[in-house]
């Protein structure tokens, strides 16, 4: 991880990725301006509107956070700068998906994942029925995570269940509306982590995330409902809970709700199209910021940052 100041010349001759940058200080010239383009993001300790600074209570704690986190898992951290310095918000979803895919599938081939793995041990997964819930409403689709003893993490028959629910909702066009919520106290708390590393080939994983996504199928979606594809968001909403939630139209948070993006502590990225969705709404600074720190925020930054539409006080299951 390199540390530069706003005020530091640009450098000379550099050829390939900068790699993860920190930039701290004050932008008040043109060497201001290219490392807040240049850097991953830029630490500052006053609120900005900026959204390629975070606002953090000590720059100097924060930046030994962040070169301890990067030192740890230095390949997880560079390929998350990768990827998202790559994604176009602008475009369409799928190219964004397949390199954030490919990204992941070979940090689950590297050491880092490896490590977790390791430290992990072996992990038993419960059979838990009707893990995702569906129901009509009129012309509402109103789908429902249904895990709440795991506060609903995500799991491999759940992204199924999703999957088939989103498609009828493609397929029915006299569906007007979606509602994706959760039962119980949270809405997702991301990947289910007993199920990581059952997939033994990383191409397959690959395969299976990109030709079964639930965030591909989401996308269209909103694109041909809006702010009537609709999540509701409350208590855990981590991982691809939040990657998933943000490809919706509009996103109403529960004023209890926790949001955060934790794949780094596993050696890995965000893998359910969060590097789309998660960028499209705040931007690669913001977004690099909660994989490379693991900080969660409250549903007020979400709000400040666009990352939610609303918060309100009512709404949890």
């Amino acid at each position: 991880m390199l540390v530069v100041d706003l005020s530091d010349p640009p450098p000379i001759g550099v050829i390939g990725p900068p790699g993860v940058v920190v930039a701290v200080g004050e932008s008040s010239s043109p060497d201001g301006e290219f490392w807040l383009d240049t850097a991953t993001f830029a630490l500052t300790e006053t609120q900005q509107e900026d959204r390629r600074f975070v606002a953090v209570e000590s720059v100097e704690d924060e930046v030994a956070l962040l070169a301890e986190r990067c030192e740890r898992w230095p390949h997880a951290s560079a390929v998350c700068d990768d990827v998202l310095r790559s994604v176009d918000v602008t475009g369409p979803a799928l190219p964004g998906i397949v390199t954030e895919s490919l990204a992941y599938s070979t940090l689950q081939s590297g050491p880092e994942f490896a490590r977790w793995l390791a430290e992990r041990g072996p992990a038993a997964l419960p059979d838990i029925p009707d893990p995702v819930l569906a129901e009509r409403d009129g012309g509402t689709l109103r789908i429902r995570f249904n895990r709440p003893k795991r506060h609903n993490a995500f799991s491999t028959d759940a992204r199924a269940l999703l999957l088939d629910a989103l498609t009828v909702a493609l397929l029915d066009d006299t569906v007007t509306a979606m509602v994706l919520g959760g039962n119980g106290a949270s809405f997702c708390s991301g990947g289910d982590l007993g199920e990581f590393g059952t997939f033994t080939d990383p191409a397959s994983a690959h395969l299976a995330r990109t030709r079964h996504s639930p965030a591909l199928a989401l996308d269209e979606l909103t694109r041909r409902l809006g702010r009537a594809c609709r999540a509701e968001i409350h208590g855990r909403v981590l991982g691809s809970g939040l990657e998933m939630a943000s490809f919706c139209g509009w996103v109403s948070c529960h004023a209890d709700a926790v949001l955060g993006l934790p794949e780094l502590m596993l050696g890995l990225i965000p893998g359910a199209g969060g590097t789309v969705s998660i960028t499209r709404r705040i931007g690669r600074w913001r977004t690099a910021y909660l994989v490379l720190s693991g900080q969660s925020i409250d549903p007020a930054t979400a709000l400040e940052w666009g990352l939610v539409d609303e918060v309100s006080s009512t709404g949890a299951a």
